[in-house]
């Protein structure tokens, strides 16, 4: 803490030395333009004068903040006995899910953005089907670890503070970028999406006009996709 104060106070003082600046506003304004760099402002007290610049630092305030350097906080109105510290910790982390949620609804895998209704109803008719879209993808990346890069069994932290370990099995698919029985390549969602996207109904013409309907052989990465979500393969063609 003591150099990170130290730093843009002589930062200061060497540029109104070299380049005088007079008035209290401009002194103010090099300043804060030093100051607000490196987010130290509030840790010094400044005394301008149309004349004259200078500074106290406050040592309390920087003591206080150095002793919880790299310590966080979390505070929750939950009863104590209900959860304990640790799972405090946890479900604070578990945020991320969250996070990544709305990041899947909004720009990866669904597109909620940009919305183009023009009446009051339709906004949020769009939005309910999204989240309920990103409910059923929620589902299929549970359902399709396997097949994918996801950590199926990522271990267990002692500490929740400690940084997340991947597992052996997530390693090894990183690595060799095939599932854990090595038997496929492992897939992010969006692309097993894109492999599933090839199993097609086909219209086909033949000279003369007629027409078959016929659908493309299923491989055996789609089979065990469906298997996996508990669906069968559709092998035959269905009058609607």
């Amino acid at each position: 803490m003591r150099h990170r104060t130290r730093r843009p106070m002589m930062t200061i003082w060497r540029g109104i030395w070299m380049k005088p600046t007079r008035g209290k506003d401009q002194i103010a304004l090099r300043a804060a333009k030093v100051l607000n760099r490196h987010k130290m402002a509030k840790h010094f007290e400044l005394t301008i004068t149309d004349t004259a610049f200078s500074f106290t630092r406050k040592t309390a305030q920087i003591a206080a903040e150095a002793a919880l350097d790299g310590i966080y906080v979390v505070r929750t109105t939950v009863a104590s006995e209900r959860p304990d510290a640790t799972g405090v910790v946890e479900a604070y982390k578990g945020l991320k899910v969250v996070e990544e949620g709305f990041r899947s609804l909004k720009a990866i895998d669904l597109d909620l953005r940009p919305v183009h209704h023009y009446l009051e109803d339709r906004p949020r008719a769009h939005v309910l089907i999204c989240m309920l879209a990103y409910y059923l993808v929620w589902h299929l990346r549970k359902a399709w670890a396997p097949l994918c890069f996801t950590d199926e069994e990522p271990p267990v932290r002692s500490d929740p503070v400690a940084a997340a370990k991947q597992s052996r099995a997530a390693k090894a698919k990183a690595a060799h970028k095939t599932t854990t029985d090595r038997e496929h390549p492992a897939h992010s969602l969006a692309t097993l999406l894109d492999h599933l996207a090839t199993l097609t109904r086909n219209t086909i013409v033949f000279a003369g006009g007629v027409r078959i309907e016929k659908l493309a052989i299923p491989t055996d990465l789609q089979r065990r996709a469906f298997k996996l979500i508990g669906a069968s393969v559709p092998l035959a063609l269905r009058q609607m």
